[in-house]
């Protein structure tokens, strides 16, 4: 059972000469507008094995010289697949961690004898308990101490690196805002050791790391950039696209302290290692035409030109032959012969990809539209992680499915329970316990216990605590509930409406199980049972929690079950791909694009608002305090604003998809 499809998808097919060159020469010539090394990798794995290569050499190398291997470590979960990587080689007797001596890059603080939101906690789970370090060998800051201690503490600990003859390496992740330990925006070229505020947007990403909803200290001690940069090697590690701004930030832009990872600049041997996604706003990745000569691509064509579009502010049909030359685009020219020429093929590619007819136009040529126009009515399952990114990612588009007479299911994967705040589950069991008192002359004794039971457990309930199974269960019935109620609006009948629950997201935490067999079983199911022309998965990829990416993973599992099988169905199935409250497909990699009008926006919004528990907070979203609703019109505005400005139709909003080849 493959359950990592998702990790196979690639939207644009990056050529090797320009994420690992084979030369010297060639790299210089490509990473010219990178200011410190970076090497990228096409699987994390790939990536893991490279720094765990580096560090096995060096701890050798310590080791044959009779010293021990100093390293400074975080805590992020950028690191995890280096450190399963190094627990493999302990555990296969390759390698031994005796003579290493680890110094943790940071501890929250304030912290007290009960509180176990401790960095080496993490640390110690997910890689020093599987090794074999001498306990003595471990050194962290102490989150306990008073506060007028911890100056003091700070300049001991930077005092004990220096004996122990200073870091050979330090191993760092790096936050959405540039942080690295956790020297926030504003930390000096100078800093050393010391006490910190954590800004909400990191305490938000540290609050993933310990994979539940236990508050993050509001400070932190952490090794300064001084302290980071005294190492002698320093690897700086990203994965995932969603760490692809800042990795353009640190490696090209400034060196400046709104973004502490450009320090590394300075530093004589500091490597980036991050895999493909995370790299996707590197100069040699997303304008390759302007480091090397390219192998063009339809795709990479549209983006050259979206991009030369963007810089000129001028629409596809007005560039012209000195916009393509003054802009490094001359390649293009010989290859079309004109401007107009590559203008009016990329034009009429954008063009094809609108359509009115998601599900196909019955009766109508169908040569260039996205989708075939038989067989007519399809049969479709929409599959939604949460019991709302259904009509956040595509309501529009949904409704339209629907009113074209199209046969539609909905598929609710996971229970969404965590999202549910407690005083939604005092609000419902207040109604039903007053529903028995009015009604039912108090007599049914279930509701009375359970009111008295739910009742005492959340006015018990510390910050943190994981909610009872009973807890879980009414938040899950809330979410069904408003679930149905959307689609009745949208009107899906409920007997199309399917709630999965996949177990891999019961955890009660933020962290979820990992996905297996049992969740794919139960997608394969109900696609072999429904049999579908048509169906529809997430593709936000690098969603914070990693739900959607599960999600979509026991789909594209299935499906390969299916495959595997030589079911006949298949053969006449599509698979689209949406995004959604995140980010939107890039415009080069749109297959289908579904115009919504002012109408249709309202009802999609209106859709949105039957979620009444999500409507308070968006969770997971960092800094970005606007609600799902407000995030998902902004974006499909911003999709239509897009294809306005390239010259093509002008629309309210559009949705987005990308095919999935099964």
């Amino acid at each position: 059972m493959k359950l990592n499809l998702s990790s196979k998808i690639v939207l644009n097919q990056i050529p090797e000469e320009f994420y690992h060159p084979a030369t010297a020469i060639e790299r210089s010539e490509i990473t010219r507008f990178e200011k410190v090394p970076t090497d990228i990798f096409p699987t994390i794995e790939e990536g893991a094995i490279d720094i765990a290569n580096q560090l096995e050499e060096g701890i050798k190398k310590a080791a044959q010289e009779g010293r021990k291997f100093i390293m400074g470590i975080g805590s992020g979960s950028s690191l995890t697949p280096i450190f399963q990587e190094l627990i493999k080689r302990y555990e296969a007797g390759e390698l031994s961690f005796k003579d290493v001596v680890i110094f943790n890059a940071y501890e929250y603080f304030p912290l007290n004898a009960e509180n176990v939101n401790r960095s080496i906690n993490q640390l110690k789970g997910r890689f020093l308990n599987h090794i074999d370090i001498k306990a003595e060998n471990i050194y962290t800051p102490d989150g306990t101490l008073p506060q007028d201690e911890v100056q003091e503490y700070c300049r001991q600990y930077e005092h004990l690196i220096k004996e122990l003859g200073g870091m050979d390496v330090i191993l760092l992740g790096i936050g959405r805002m540039g942080n690295i330990a956790t020297n926030e925006p504003g930390s000096s070229l100078t800093s050393t050791s010391r006490l910190i505020l954590i800004d909400e947007t990191a305490r938000e990403e540290m609050k993933m790391s310990f994979g539940s909803q236990e508050t993050v200290p509001p400070c932190s001690i952490t090794m300064g950039i001084e302290t980071i940069l005294s190492a002698r090697k320093i690897f700086l590690t990203a994965w995932g696209e969603e760490k692809a701004d800042i990795i353009k930030k640190t490696v090209e832009g400034k060196v400046t302290d709104a973004v502490p990872a450009s320090f590394l600049q300075t530093h004589n041997d500091a490597h980036v290692v991050i895999d493909l996604p995370a790299a996707a706003k590197l100069t040699r990745i997303q304008h390759p035409w302007l480091v090397a000569s390219c192998k063009w691509t339809d795709k990479l064509v549209r983006s050259a030109l979206v991009w030369l579009c963007q810089i000129t502010g001028k629409p596809i049909l007005k560039l012209t032959n000195k916009d393509y030359n003054e802009n490094g685009l001359s390649e293009l020219l010989a290859l079309y012969g004109s401007a107009y020429n590559a203008n009016i093929k990329i034009f009429n590619d954008l063009q094809h990809t609108i359509t009115g007819w998601p599900g196909g136009k019955p009766n109508a040529d169908d040569t260039y539209r996205p989708e075939r126009a038989k067989p007519y009515p399809k049969r479709i399952i929409v599959f939604s992680p949460h019991p709302d990114d259904d009509v956040i990612s595509m309501g529009g588009t949904l409704r339209r499915l629907v009113q074209q007479g199209h046969d539609v299911h909905v598929a609710y994967e996971t229970s969404g329970n965590i999202a549910v705040g407690d005083e939604e589950v005092v609000r419902f069991m207040h109604f039903i316990n007053g529903f028995n008192q009015l009604f039912g002359n108090e007599q049914d004794e279930i509701i009375k216990e359970k009111y008295k039971e739910i009742k005492t457990f959340l006015q018990s309930k510390k910050e943190g605590d994981i909610d009872s199974q009973d807890v879980r269960t009414i938040k899950g019935l809330i979410r069904r509930g408003e679930a149905r109620t959307a689609c009745t609006f949208n009107q899906i009948p409920l007997d199309h409406v399917h709630f999965l629950d996949l177990p891999f997201y019961e955890s009660g935490k933020i962290e979820k199980l990992p996905m297996g067999e049992a969740d794919v079983n139960i997608v394969r199911n109900l696609i072999s049972t429904i049999q579908p022309h048509q169906i529809y998965v997430a593709g936000d990829l690098a969603d914070p929690h990693g739900t959607h990416r599960k999600c979509t993973d026991a789909v594209l599992a299935a499906l390969d079950m299916e495959k595997e099988a030589k079911a006949e169905w298949l053969k006449d199935c599509r698979v689209w791909m949406y995004r959604g409250a995140w980010a939107e497909w890039e415009i080069e990699n749109i297959e289908m694009c579904v115009p919504i009008s002012p109408e249709e926006l309202r009802a999609k919004r209106n859709s949105i608002l039957k979620h009444q528990s999500q409507m308070e907070s968006a969770p997971f979203l960092g800094n970005d305090e606007r609600l799902f609703w407000q995030r998902s019109e902004d974006r499909n505005r911003g999709t239509a604003e897009l294809y306005d400005k390239l010259g093509l139709a002008c629309y309210e909003a559009m949705e987005a998809f990308v095919e999935y080849k099964v």
